[in-house]
């Protein structure tokens, strides 16, 4: 008892003195928190986030940063690779059209073989095959990417195979080399080593040398034998070989980067689901949020006003 009459004595004294409105001070105290967390609640139902500064949640906004720019690399990365199977999807049309001449060429190499034709039909066999043989070297200038061929580095001293390195990764060291062969008709595709019996020089069979004027392979071919034509079926299915092996690089090439489109976007997502779980707000939570601190505005705002109506009993002492 003497406990509850102290503290009627003390709310009746802080009643009487009109010096400092305690009451009404805390109401007001109280009113500025629900009004700030009002505000904050209509900052994230605005923008969508319910981190807007790393104020409101210090470690959330360092991790939610360190997460965006995980799924901002990786985006970029999916981007890289789209873009690197394109390149590859180039050349692999360049070298499968070299394929389709060189089966061409083959065909008439082995038509060329027959004793049955005469030396002016073999001659114009041997022409064909120096045409279809000159959109060999046609295809192989010609596919390119960016104005860089890919059939051949002309950057180095002497023209050799292209080598890129695409970036597939969010990391500094996620790349992939590739590398495309130099296929010309006097080097068809990745020979199995540089030994001539694996190079398939395909010009050879007629007896022009390496380096030859264009003019003195035209004349060659247009003077085919017999015997060169068999000669040439075994140096024809030596590049088809060897160009089969250089598509079927290509084709390695792209089932990695098929799998790393796979592993990419997977991770994007995950990652992305992560990042809006901490930075991204609940509407519905915020919402229940704002209808319970409504509420609690006008109870306090009701509140305060009573607060500032109680010291005017005072003034009934001096009546």
């Amino acid at each position: 008892m003497p406990i509850i009459h102290k503290e009627v004595n003390n709310m009746f004294g802080d009643l009487t003195r009109v010096g400092s409105n305690f009451h009404a001070m805390q109401s007001w105290s109280n009113l500025k928190q629900v009004n700030g967390k009002i505000g904050q609640i209509q900052s994230r139902l605005s923008t969508g986030k319910r981190i807007n500064s790393a104020e409101d949640d210090t470690s959330g906004y360092a991790l939610s940063k360190h997460l965006e720019s995980r799924v901002r690399g990786m985006s970029q990365a999916l981007d890289n690779v789209g873009i690197a199977k394109n390149v590859l999807n180039i050349a692999e049309g360049g070298y499968q059209g070299q394929m389709s001449l060189l089966q061409t060429v083959k065909e008439k190499l082995t038509q060329a073989a027959d004793g049955a034709l005469s030396t002016a039909q073999r001659g114009a066999i041997g022409d064909q095959i120096d045409q279809l043989l000159t959109e060999v070297d046609d295809i192989r200038n010609d596919t390119k990417f960016n104005d860089m061929t890919l059939f051949k580095d002309s950057t180095a001293a002497a023209p050799n195979n292209r080598s890129m390195t695409f970036h597939v990764g969010e990391g500094n060291g996620d790349t992939l080399a590739v590398s495309f062969d130099n296929s010309n008709r006097r080097d068809v595709g990745e020979a199995a080593s540089a030994a001539a019996a694996d190079v398939a020089d395909i010009d050879g069979v007629v007896g022009a040398a390496a380096g030859a004027a264009a003019s003195v392979v035209t004349t060659a071919w247009s003077t085919l034998t017999a015997t060169q034509a068999q000669t040439g079926i075994s140096e024809v299915s030596v590049a088809i070989k060897n160009l089969a092996k250089s598509i079927q690089k290509l084709g390695d090439y792209n089932v990695r980067l098929s799998s790393k489109e796979e592993s990419l976007s997977l991770a994007i997502s995950n990652t992305e689901a992560t990042r809006s779980r901490i930075e991204d707000a609940d509407f519905a939570k915020e919402q229940m949020s704002m209808m319970k601190l409504q509420i609690l505005q006008q109870t306090t705002v009701g509140s305060f006003t009573q607060s500032n109506a109680a010291p005017q009993v005072v003034l009934s002492l001096f009546r």
